[in-house]
């Protein structure tokens, strides 16, 4: 329970009619959940408005209303707040609600096109490994210490965000590590929290569904850095052509860790091959268990970020050695026949490439690379060619199939990505819209020291159909084709 003229606190008011010295029980975005007591926040969300549901979440007990449109029908012994974005608000009432839950421990956020969920669940790894109770917000799963809390989105929204950045403070977590999307950060579900530290690792054509333009998507992740505080580190990839320019207001101290260039946290990659990384980091000699150059820029990031906050080079190094990355990012099984396979979570046409390009530099000459892929439904249209061209450039041959459809035709998608094909890659693919019967087929076709790559999906255990979550795991499915085969 809080006072509503408590939670109030940072929110810009443009009206409010009613008393404001009232209880409010909790705060609810969607009506269905509000019950006696709570105070509801009427969100213009993709799929519906919540000023629709208004006059429901009073019927149900609400006994405050924030919105951006007063409704023409007002109840006498409900508050009507009216503010100027739903959005910004509820980040704030949310963070007050909770008891500012942010600032009681040391919260870094994880922004970028790729490498989020592997540098914010090496960070978590890393500072349990160290000792300290730690949290994780990640697109994989969000964790308060070992306990294990599935997740919906990659960033939640500001009203569950807040209620589990408490639930880490309350169980003595001294740090959380979290994945910041630019859906997160543009509905504003970050804007009230107390970041310790920002990290970014690149930027990739990516979420133009949402973003409309690359511009826009640039401009909404860079706005992350800009709201850090003085106080904060921001570590940016100085080899990402726009990893400077993320950093250009910052009020936060800056950093930058590379590969390429002089920087705070210099990488070099000695041997990368399937037996790991052996890297100089900052002249030091250290053997990675995780593989490939995309995985030397996460190392170094979280490298760099454990610096920043204070703990010992050595001591990270150490423990960094003995780390594997996230569930479904370059997650690989050999069969008994020798086929290497690989699951990643791969779904822009620069992921599929960084992938790929790890896979040619391990390969030893004479091996095949099969790639199994598809493109997402209701997403961004303009990628699907352009995933498409690179499978076929990068491999010895492709296999085009479903990913998660949503409420797309399947093979209306798999047009979208043979739309663009050059001639060459046109000989080198096929389509099989059903994704079991593709990741069985490539199986097939594979010998002895081929490589597989089935992309797109990585650790979701889930094929989502007309909004239906059938059960489906990439590398439980690839783990079954390889037994059958052996028998």
């Amino acid at each position: 329970m809080a006072k509503l003229q408590d939670i109030l606190y940072k929110v810009h008011l443009e009206s409010v009619e009613g008393k404001t010295d009232l209880e409010v029980k909790d705060v609810q975005i969607d009506s269905r959940r509000v019950s006696q007591g709570s105070l509801f926040v009427a969100i213009r969300g993709v799929q519906a408005d919540g000023h629709q549901f208004i006059a429901r979440a009073v019927e149900q007990g609400a006994v405050a209303i924030l919105c951006d449109t007063l409704p023409e029908e007002r109840h006498e012994t409900v508050t009507y707040i009216k503010v100027t974005n739903t959005n910004e608000a509820v980040a704030y009432i949310a963070h007050n609600f909770h008891g500012e839950p942010s600032s009681r421990l040391r919260l870094v956020g994880v922004t970028g096109t790729n490498g989020k969920t592997t540098i914010a669940t090496l960070l978590f790894k890393l500072f349990m490994q160290l000792g300290h109770k730690a949290g994780l917000i990640s697109t994989v799963q969000n964790q308060i210490g070992n306990e294990v809390i599935p997740a919906t989105h990659t960033t939640p929204d500001a009203v569950s965000l807040n209620a589990l950045l408490k639930q880490m403070a309350d169980a003595g977590c001294e740090y959380a590590f979290m994945e910041v999307s630019s859906h997160a950060v543009h509905q504003h579900r970050t804007t009230a929290l107390q970041f310790a530290g920002g990290l970014f690792s690149n930027i990739t054509h990516d979420h133009l569904d949402y973003h409309k333009t690359f511009d826009e998507y640039i401009r909404v992740k860079k706005s992350f850095f800009d709201h850090l505080p003085a106080g904060a580190f921001a570590i940016s990839n100085a080899d990402d052509k726009r990893g400077t320019v993320m950093l250009q207001n910052t009020p936060a101290k800056k950093y930058f860790y590379s590969l390429k260039t002089v920087a705070d946290f210099k990488g070099k990659i000695l041997e990368n091959a399937l037996t790991g990384l052996l890297m100089l980091v900052n002249e030091k000699e250290v053997h990675f268990r995780l593989i490939g150059e995309f995985n030397a820029y996460n190392l170094l990031a979280v490298y760099g970020a454990a610096t920043c906050l204070g703990k010992s080079k050595e001591d990270v190094l150490t423990a960094l050695s003995m780390l594997s990355g996230a569930e479904g990012r370059f997650d690989y099984t050999v069969s008994d026949s020798g086929i290497v396979g690989i699951v990643d979570y791969a779904h822009t046409p620069d992921a599929l490439e960084n992938v790929l390009a790890t896979i040619k530099k391990l390969k030893k000459g004479h091996e095949q690379v099969i790639t199994v892929v598809g493109c997402g439904g209701d997403r961004d249209k303009t990628k699907r060619p352009i995933m498409a061209q690179a499978a076929c450039d990068l491999s010895d041959k492709a296999i085009f199939t479903s990913d998660n459809p949503r409420t797309e035709d399947p093979l209306e998608i798999l047009k979208d990505m043979e739309s663009g094909l050059n001639t060459s890659a046109k000989r080198k693919y096929i389509t099989i819209s059903d994704r079991k019967e593709a990741i069985k087929t490539a199986v097939s076709l594979a010998k002895t020291d081929d490589i597989i790559l089935v992309a797109g999906k990585g650790h979701e255990k889930y094929q989502d159909i007309n909004g239906v979550k059938n059960d489906f795991d990439d590398k439980a499915v690839l783990k079954e084709m390889f037994e059958l085969m052996n028998k």
